[in-house]
């Protein structure tokens, strides 16, 4: 089987890391592998992904020029995006729940 690149998880990756603070598209890039378990992430995906969560105002950014070098811009989480972070959570709960079910099933069956 192959490991996908966790492109399901890419929306409430990103809300979750907002979460913890605003940031800019390099840090959540970096960030990002770790949290969904794969090896990098497109970052095509990621900026549009961040487009879309922003036109439904699931986040906010504006740019930054205060660091050294160009500027940048900075998301945050808006409280629409805490909303559906936590609609996300409530899904994934109840996703792990059917599937420790199919495997308890499974190992049953040895």
């Amino acid at each position: 089987m192959r490991r996908g690149r966790g492109i399901r998880f890419l929306e409430p990756g990103l809300l979750a890391l907002l979460r913890e603070r605003p940031t800019h598209g390099y840090e959540l890039i970096a960030e990002l592998p770790v949290l969904l378990g794969t090896e990098r992430v497109d970052v095509g995906n990621v900026y549009r992904a961040l487009r879309g969560l922003e036109e439904r105002g699931l986040v906010t950014s504006e740019w930054h020029d205060e660091l050294p070098g160009p500027a940048k811009r900075t998301y945050q989480i808006t409280d629409e995006g805490t909303r559906a972070l936590e609609r996300w959570a409530q899904w994934l709960r109840e996703a792990r729940s059917r599937i420790d079910t199919l495997i308890a099933r499974l190992e049953e069956g040895r």
